[in-house]
């Protein structure tokens, strides 16, 4: 059952003025003083050797260039990549392994020390194999879960 609607109508014989808005050539000339701040703000600069750095972003570039040999992915996309650390061109990378018997435990942390070292400006690195936390597929960056068809 539907409630009945009504409404009144109320005349009036005239109503009350309202400001107008400025002219626009006027807001053209206005001060743009809230950006005044902004503009005048330097922006921050990153360190090279922290995250979002250009020397941080190499050795990550660097650590994308080595693949797992029996998962078509690079080990920083695959999550097997925890940490890394720069301080005066020394390379911290803290790293573990899909398996702890994986086939390439002996060789892969040495892999990735040769290849962070041959980033310019990294003079030394050591690379530390943790075992935790474990590893597992929900460390995979999404790129990676698309390349296995996980997504």
């Amino acid at each position: 059952m539907m409630s009945e609607r009504s409404f009144s109508v109320e005349e009036v014989s005239e109503a009350a003025p309202v400001d107008k808005a400025p002219p626009l050539r006027a807001m053209a000339e206005r001060n743009p003083d809230y950006l005044e701040g902004f503009l005048a703000k330097a922006p921050e600069v990153t360190p090279a050797d922290a995250p979002g750095g250009e020397l941080y972003d190499e050795v990550i570039l660097a650590l994308r260039q080595i693949f797992d040999p029996e998962i078509p992915v690079n080990i920083y996309d695959l999550g097997l990549i925890y940490g890394v650390e720069i301080d005066n061109g020394h390379a911290n990378v803290t790293m573990t392994l899909t398996t702890p018997h994986c086939p390439v435990a002996e060789t892969m942390p040495g892999e990735v020390e040769l290849r962070v070292m041959s980033v310019p400006g990294i003079a030394s690195a050591e690379v530390n194999l943790v075992w935790d936390p474990a590893w597992d597929p929900s460390k995979m960056s999404d790129e990676a879960k698309l390349e296995m068809g996980m997504l």
